[in-house]
């Protein structure tokens, strides 16, 4: 990893995408302290640290911190996250929208994220007006008047237009991911609350503590076998041997060759993570911005909102917890296929193969060749999603210990994955500066 960085800083062109990439997660970090204005900062401040669990702990921890300072970036990406939940979902309704989405091509694509854009603004929209409902009875806001109503609201709805462009900019013009950068950075911001969270454990009010020190210690290792685990499964692929016939090339006959095609357990990266959090979470949010006191209520939507928050939260029993386990490795699995066949189609790939003359070894081409490859991808799938799921689901475990530790399962898998998805997309940029170099 130290090898590839200082490639990527010796070339010009990927020098050039990184200090892009810096210079959009600094504006992001800069946003996330810039209060929305009408806000009373010391009263947000008390409340807000008697808030520290459930949805709002959630999307504090996702936005970095912006939340509970009600800055500009509060609402974090969570609106274009659910708007893009949505349209893939229409896309399985409305046929129209499925072939948009399959054979539209480029212009289908610009289409989607058009239809991806005004969707989010309709949810921030909707998101906003419900935090300034729901916070405005504790007395949040210096004015209660309309006039302040529209700039905290359109200060929201402001905050998620431009992480939307900082996303897009990062993933055209930078390294990386742009969403789940942004989502990378906005955790590993809550970094020091974690190491003081370390250090009240080891030395408390009473001195020092060997169990405190132990507890941190086994902590430590058991995110460093995770992280393996991670790494792991990331690099981990099942290659598909490939072979090409003889052919002829304008006047030359080119000779056959032997190739293969990689196939990676994890295909869908971590988006499936986060698409499931947010598709979780998002019932909590709703039923929250409607009832605010609903933590201590009881009844139906009370047990939804529990069952919901029950990923991030401490607070919640076993039974809820357990249920909400079962839905999240469903969830999981259940994205990780979407993006896998999003991302890779078996017919098409077996129709490449045919054209340039090539076959699997011991499968004939065409329907048997696409038979064989989503056996293969399935399976792979499968075994994926299953691991993706269990890693984010067992420490949620430690939630009935005495720990409140800000780093689980989810947390861990996409700043892993994030990190490694952008050290593989800049060694490819580094391959392809190495080839064209080479080639001129």
């Amino acid at each position: 990893m130290f090898k590839t960085m200082q490639n990527a800083l010796k070339t010009p062109e990927v020098r050039k995408k990184l200090w892009h990439t810096l210079i959009l997660i600094i504006i992001f970090r800069l946003g996330c302290y810039i209060t929305i204005p009408g806000v009373n900062v010391f009263k947000l401040n008390d409340l807000m640290s008697s808030s520290t669990n459930g949805i709002a702990g959630l999307i504090n921890l996702i936005s970095g911190g912006a939340f509970s300072r009600f800055s500009l970036f509060a609402m974090s990406i969570t609106p274009y996250i659910n708007a893009s939940i949505i349209i893939q979902l229409l896309g399985f309704v409305i046929p129209s929208l499925e072939k948009l989405t399959k054979e539209g091509g480029e212009e289908g694509r610009k289409k989607i994220n058009k239809y991806t854009k005004i969707l989010t603004l309709f949810l921030a929209l909707f998101e906003g007006l419900g935090l300034y409902f729901s916070y405005k009875s504790y007395g949040v806001f210096i004015n209660d008047g309309v006039l302040t109503a529209c700039v905290v609201v359109a200060g929201f709805i402001a905050g998620t237009s431009i992480l939307m462009w900082l996303g897009e900019q990062i993933t055209s013009k930078g390294i990386g991911n742009g969403i789940s950068i942004i989502i990378f950075v906005g955790i590993i911001s809550r970094m020091p609350s974690v190491i003081t969270t370390f250090s009240n454990l080891i030395v408390n009010s009473e001195g020092f503590s060997t169990t405190g020190l132990l507890t941190v210690l086994g902590i430590i290792v058991g995110a460093l076998v995770l992280i393996a685990a991670v790494v792991y499964m990331q690099v981990a692929e099942r290659r598909i041997p490939v072979q090409y016939s003889k052919k002829v090339v304008g006047r030359k006959m080119v000779g056959a060759q032997n190739t293969f095609i990689p196939l990676k357990l994890a295909m869908a990266g971590v988006m499936p993570i986060i698409f499931a959090s947010a598709f979780m979470t998002f019932p909590a949010m709703i039923i929250s911005i409607v009832n605010r006191n609903i933590e201590t209520a009881s009844g139906f939507w009370a047990g939804v909102y529990k069952f919901s928050i029950a990923t991030s939260s401490s607070s919640v029993g076993v039974g809820y917890t357990v249920a909400n386990a079962i839905v999240y490795l469903l969830l999981i699995v259940g994205f990780t296929f979407f993006y896998t066949y999003a991302m890779m189609n078996p017919a098409e790939i077996s129709l490449n193969i045919k054209k340039n003359g090539g076959f699997i070894p011991g499968i004939r081409a065409g329907k048997p060749t696409t038979d064989y490859l989503t056996s293969v991808i399935s399976k792979l799938t499968w075994f994926g999603g299953f691991y993706l799921a269990v890693i984010a689901i067992l420490p949620m475990l430690l939630r009935f210990t005495s720990l409140n530790v800000t780093f689980g399962g989810t947390a861990l898998l996409i700043i892993v994955g994030v990190a490694l998805e952008t050290i593989q997309q800049l060694e490819s940029q580094l391959v392809m500066r190495h080839y064209k170099g080479f080639l001129e």
